[in-house]
């Protein structure tokens, strides 16, 4: 297994579909408990980062109609992280930008993973293996 080529990851959507299950459970379980602050832009990113690994390991994933839904829905996910991102772009030109004392919950690194991560998810939901393509 290859972890630098793209066929590796397509051959375990399935795979990746519960990691990115486990990733939404364990952030929304620090927002449940009170261990991260409110954040309406976290909460969507890890809505969409669940929504989408609950696609992946369904059989709907096939049907056109199930990928429409999670195209819209990782727009808005990927919309969302790129809106928060920016917000530290801007803070670095104007020179007040600053990591949170716990690097591991700062918003700036976060919205980054995430948004690499919507936009893997959506293309590992939209561009299946050759092998796995069964058009409804």
């Amino acid at each position: 297994m290859n972890l630098l080529q793209l066929n590796t990851y397509m051959a375990h959507t399935k795979i990746l579909g519960l990691v990115a299950i486990v990733i939404s459970l364990v952030a929304w379980t620090t927002d449940v408990t009170g261990m991260v602050y409110i954040c309406p832009y976290c909460r969507a990113q890890r809505t969409v980062i669940g929504l989408l690994g609950l696609i992946l390991v369904s059989h709907a994933a096939k049907h056109w109609i199930v990928k429409y839904i999670g195209l819209v829905i990782s727009f808005f996910g990927a919309t969302v992280a790129a809106n928060q991102h920016f917000m530290g772009w801007k803070k670095i030109s104007a020179g007040t930008f600053e990591f949170k004392e716990n690097i591991v919950i700062d918003p700036f690194l976060l919205s980054g993973f995430a948004l690499f991560g919507i936009i893997g998810l959506t293309y590992l939901l939209l561009f299946p293996s050759e092998s796995k393509t069964n058009e409804h």
